[in-house]
């Protein structure tokens, strides 16, 4: 394992470093040590490489993140795992404001709560929160799939898309065209995976699921994969 040290070495050489990585090399495992809060640590990583920031972060840790796993032990601050590509974000502390936000793929795992705006314009990404988040979540978010272990604030999927919401606990209230689903078998499989794959123990069949209304914008089918 590799270990870096932002206070001795610098938050610049740092993201040069595991930015390189995508160059090949035999160098898999970082541990990033001393972060005190530093604002976009570990961005843009095109590696399957693991990464361990040892301590919570600022703004934007992990943004445009393809193939790589990080972990943080720690909380983070807002825009964690912006504009996510693949691989997976895990932060066992809690998240502030939109996280995950405009996320294209890959799984981020948020192991306390999530602050507003939490998946706001999901593109694709998994988000699964082992607590609660607040408002305005999933706003216009278009596809993924956004677990929530916990409870949820006011305007859940206020002009929602074709993202799936899942819910275990009590929603505040619904944001425009977020209306409750009916709750299929292939919705609990989809369920039944990522909460494994997230390490939460709680049950597929204890969640409710929201989505899109489909009243507020032209929507064919046909073409969903397209939106």
């Amino acid at each position: 394992m590799q270990t870096y040290d932002i206070s001795e070495k610098g938050l610049r050489g740092l993201n040069s470093t595991l930015q390189a990585q995508r160059d090949a090399t035999n160098q898999t495992s970082w541990q990033v040590v001393n972060p005190k809060g530093s604002h976009a640590i570990a961005v843009g990583l095109d590696a399957p490489i693991e990464v361990t920031v040892k301590g919570s972060t600022g703004y934007y840790c992990a943004g445009m993140n393809q193939q790589a796993t990080i972990k943080v032990e720690g909380s983070v601050g807002p825009g964690v795992a912006e504009n996510m590509m693949s691989g997976t974000v895990v932060i066992e502390g809690d998240a502030s404001q939109y996280a995950g936000a405009t996320g294209h793929g890959g799984l981020l795992v948020i192991k306390g709560n999530a602050s507003s705006r939490c998946g706001i314009s999901m593109k694709g990404i998994d988000i699964v929160v082992h607590g609660n988040i607040g408002h305005m979540s999933a706003f216009m978010a278009q596809a993924g799939n956004l677990v929530v272990c916990g409870d949820a604030g006011d305007a859940l999927g206020d002009s929602l898309y074709e993202a799936r919401l899942f819910v275990r606990g009590s929603v505040k209230s619904l944001g425009a065209d977020c209306v409750e689903k009916e709750m299929r078998p292939e919705h609990i499989e989809i369920l039944k995976d990522l909460l494994e794959r997230a390490g939460a123990d709680a049950k597929p069949e204890e969640f409710k699921r929201y989505g899109s209304a489909r009243k507020l914008y032209n929507f064919d089918v046909d073409n969903a994969a397209a939106y």
